[in-house]
C-alpha cells in the first residue's frame, strides 16, 4: 500500500497525461501531492521530508510549466529531485557524518557503519543516474516516450534496484544471524 501511496501522483499524472495531456497531468500532479501530504496529516501521521521536497518541486516546476506553457519544466522536475536526493544523502553522510538509510532502515536491520555508507552512497549514485537517465529521455524523446519512461521505466529501475539491495543487504542479515547463534 505505501507504494501504492508513494506513486499516487505519478499514476495520476500518467492517466491524466493520456486523457486530457501534458498541462492537464501537471496540476493534477501538483493537486495529487497536495492531496498525499493532507492525507497524511489529516490521519495524524510524520510527512517525510523527501515527500516535502517532492512538492516543493512539483510546485515550481509543475508552476513554471502551467504559467509558461512549457513542457520542459515539468519534464526536468524528475532530474532536480533526484538530484536533490542524491546530494541530501551525501552532505547528510560526509559533512553530518548521519546514514539516512540507516535512519529509514535501521529499525528492521541492524549493519555495520560500513555497509550503511556504502549503502547511502549506492542510494545517491543510484539517484544520479536516474537524474541523468530522466535527462535523456527527456531531451532525445518524445513526451509519450518520456511519460512512460516516468512510470514504468524508473520504476522498473527502482524495483530492480531494490531487489538487488536486498540480495546484497541478505549476505549481511545472514553473517548476522550465524554470529548471533555461536555468541548463544
Amino acid at each position: 500500500m505505501k507504494l501504492l501511496f508513494d506513486l499516487f501522483p505519478v499514476i495520476l499524472f500518467f492517466a491524466a497525461y493520456k486523457f486530457a495531456g501534458l498541462y492537464t497531468a501537471t496540476a493534477v500532479a501538483i493537486a495529487a501531492t497536495f492531496v498525499q501530504i493532507g492525507w497524511l496529516r489529516l490521519r495524524g501521521r510524520k510527512v517525510e521530508p523527501a515527500l516535502w521536497l517532492s512538492l516543493g518541486v512539483i510546485v515550481v516546476f509543475g508552476g513554471a510549466t502551467l504559467l509558461l506553457q512549457d513542457e520542459t519544466f515539468i519534464k526536468w522536475k524528475p532530474t532536480v529531485l533526484y538530484l536533490l536526493f542524491a546530494l541530501g544523502l551525501v552532505v547528510a553522510q560526509t559533512v553530518f557524518g548521519k546514514y539516512p538509510m540507516r535512519a529509514m532502515m535501521g529499525a528492521h536491520l541492524s549493519l555495520p557503519e560500513a555497509v550503511w555508507k556504502r549503502l547511502t552512497l549506492a542510494w545517491a549514485a543510484f539517484f544520479a543516474v536516474l537524474a541523468a537517465l530522466n535527462i535523456v529521455v527527456a531531451e532525445r524523446f518524445s513526451t509519450d516516450t518520456w511519460v512512460n519512461f516516468k512510470l514504468f521505466g524508473v520504476t522498473g529501475l527502482m524495483f530492480v534496484f531494490v531487489f538487488a539491495q536486498a540480495l546484497v543487504l541478505s549476505r549481511h542479515a545472514d553473517a548476522q544471524n550465524v554470529a548471533e547463534k555461536e555468541s548463544s
